[in-house]
């Protein structure tokens, strides 16, 4: 008798824990739970604690409070100035309505599945409306922010709140990457061409100048030269004719022997001229 009433004790007691265990469940504070009865959702328990339910009937389906983070596939898209460009994004949102989210989404594992074509049409609606420009200047900013907002308005069906979405790298399409290497590179020996033409044509002109320089440099030059020699000889000239004016004799036997002096510089010097000529005056006078 005993040992039966030790076995009734122990089922009870199992019976009562499982009992328990499908009654009562507990919301932590990093979690909000939605009741669903017989597969349909009815209410949903965001305060921490222990809270209770029908058992058999009703089962609880947890879901974070906290802010996730969603990959999204690499996406293509066309920007307003008709280039197109490999968006790599990634999402932070938050489940605001369980309730909705439950019936929307069902699990936190089908969200991406739900955000990518959402993303994907408001990346190529915003995008689509600047140039490439304009992403890499510093007013980019914008294109997130305006994303986000059209994400908001789009999945606010889903029960979700997304607080930020964000361009982690844009990049060129294989294709385009190269078409734009080859042009890069064109632009550059175009570039380069112009470069050198034009220091070609910088240094025509300054060897032009400064030939031009030189000349005018080496004419004032001479000019000088040819007025210091008129002076000079402007001046001996008129030294010459005071000289001659006070002793014409003396001026005479002067310059005749100065004369002397050039025409028998040499040994082999030979005149063919009269004895009797005024240039041998002095000489006979001599003898």
């Amino acid at each position: 008798m005993s040992k039966s009433l030790s076995i009734a004790g122990i089922i009870g007691t199992i019976a009562t824990l499982f009992i328990s265990s499908e009654i009562f469940f507990t919301v932590n504070q990093v979690e909000q739970a939605v009741i669903t009865r017989l597969g349909d959702p009815i209410r949903v328990e965001k305060q921490p604690g222990l809270h209770c339910k029908v058992p058999f009937i009703e089962t609880v389906v947890f879901f974070d409070k906290r802010l996730m983070s969603v990959e999204l596939s690499t996406l293509e898209v066309t920007l307003g100035d008709k280039r197109r460009i490999l968006v790599d994004a990634f999402g932070r949102y938050k489940i605001v309505d369980p309730l909705k989210f439950y019936r929307a989404v069902g699990t936190e594992r089908e969200v991406l599945a739900k955000l990518n074509p959402v993303i994907f049409g408001s990346l190529s609606s915003v995008l689509g409306s600047i140039s490439l420009k304009s992403l890499l200047s510093d007013s980019r900013s914008f294109a997130p922010n305006k994303i986000k907002e059209e994400v908001n308005k789009a999945s606010a069906k889903f029960g979700i709140d997304v607080v930020d979405i964000r361009i982690r790298k844009t990049d060129l399409p294989p294709q385009n990457s190269e078409a734009i290497c080859k042009r890069m590179i064109s632009e550059r020996e175009r570039e380069a061409r112009e470069i050198r033409a034009k220091g070609v044509e910088m240094s025509k002109v300054i060897k032009s100048t400064a030939d031009k320089e030189n000349s005018i440099d080496l004419a004032n030059a001479n000019v000088k030269v040819q007025q210091m020699l008129a002076d000079g000889e402007k001046e001996a000239n008129k030294i010459y004719i005071n000289a001659f004016s006070k002793d014409k004799d003396f001026f005479k036997f002067f310059m005749t022997l100065d004369a002397y002096k050039d025409s028998f510089n040499s040994e082999e010097s030979t005149f063919i001229v009269s004895p009797n000529s005024e240039f041998f005056r002095y000489m006979k006078e001599s003898l």
